[in-house]
């Protein structure tokens, strides 16, 4: 994962160049996508059957990589949730500003009764 959201684009370069403070969040949430959430912050985000966002922790960055430090789990899918095919780290659990998105190498359909994980080390964001 290495697409910024312009929300955090333009933050990191008035903190680097402008000097202008930029606060970052004490909690990161991953969130899941039927669409594209793109820079602009414009895709749609699963909603409803017990979807609720998850906290990210991610270990210290080596070489311009980070991946997170714990696994994430979602909830149990009280009805379907569609064909996640991106994921967005955002600010807040329920609102807030997209800060990276990415694709999923491969989709994957929730039903009722699936439950979305992510393994130790499978989520990496790079800045290059």
């Amino acid at each position: 994962m290495a697409e910024m959201s312009n929300y955090l684009e333009n933050a990191l370069i008035n903190a680097t160049l402008r000097n202008t403070s930029y606060t970052s969040p004490t909690t990161v949430y991953l969130a899941l996508y039927t669409s594209d959430p793109t820079d602009a912050d414009t895709g749609s985000e699963v909603s409803g059957n017990a979807y609720a966002r998850q906290s990210i922790t991610f270990g210290a960055p080596s070489d311009g990589v980070s991946t997170n430090s714990a696994a994430i789990e979602f909830p149990q899918a009280t009805g379907a949730w569609g064909t996640i095919a991106y994921i967005g780290i955002r600010d807040d659990v329920s609102a807030g500003n997209l800060l990276y998105h990415s694709p999923l190498d491969a989709s994957k359909t929730i039903a009722t009764g699936d439950v979305f994980r992510v393994a130790i080390g499978s989520l990496s964001v790079t800045l290059a």
